[in-house]
């Protein structure tokens, strides 16, 4: 039996999409995978963290939130520590990070923001501009040092 050049021209290209597709998503598990090691390894910093902090004595704040554009602080129900000295990155008592940037608005100022928790970057700042970003053991580390 022969095979047309149309169809087995067909049968290698299905094959090269069906290859395709399973190095994309390969790709994507592959970085799923780091990802979530990278946050488990993050988390793992916040709560030794927040383990020494208490060790230490080190008082916890009230924190508050800028509304995005940089204009405006807020209240928050939330206690923690300050980690950058924009105190615009915190963890809280419970060992959660936040960044604390919010919409903002009438009803923040009347009501307070509520800023969410988010995994915690093993990198603060990556992606930002030259010279901002610190790895997240050095941020926590000078924040323990200041109170030293």
């Amino acid at each position: 039996m022969r095979r047309s050049v149309t169809a087995v021209g067909t049968e290698e290209s299905r094959d090269w999409r069906e290859q395709r597709r399973r190095a994309v998503a390969a790709h994507a598990a592959a970085d799923e995978h780091r990802r979530l090691a990278e946050q488990a390894e993050a988390a793992g910093l916040v709560a030794e963290f927040v383990a020494e902090a208490r060790r230490r004595g080190l008082p916890t704040e009230r924190l508050t939130a800028t509304g995005h554009g940089g204009r405006g602080r807020y209240r928050t129900r939330l206690r923690g520590w300050y980690v950058d000295r924009a105190r615009s990155r915190a963890v809280d008592v419970d060992g959660r990070f936040h960044l604390l940037v919010v919409p903002g608005g009438l009803r923040a100022r009347l009501f307070g923001a509520d800023p969410q928790p988010s995994p915690a970057p093993l990198v603060v700042g990556a992606g930002g501009r030259d010279g901002e970003s610190v790895p997240l053991r050095t941020l926590l580390r000078r924040r323990l040092a200041d109170t030293a």
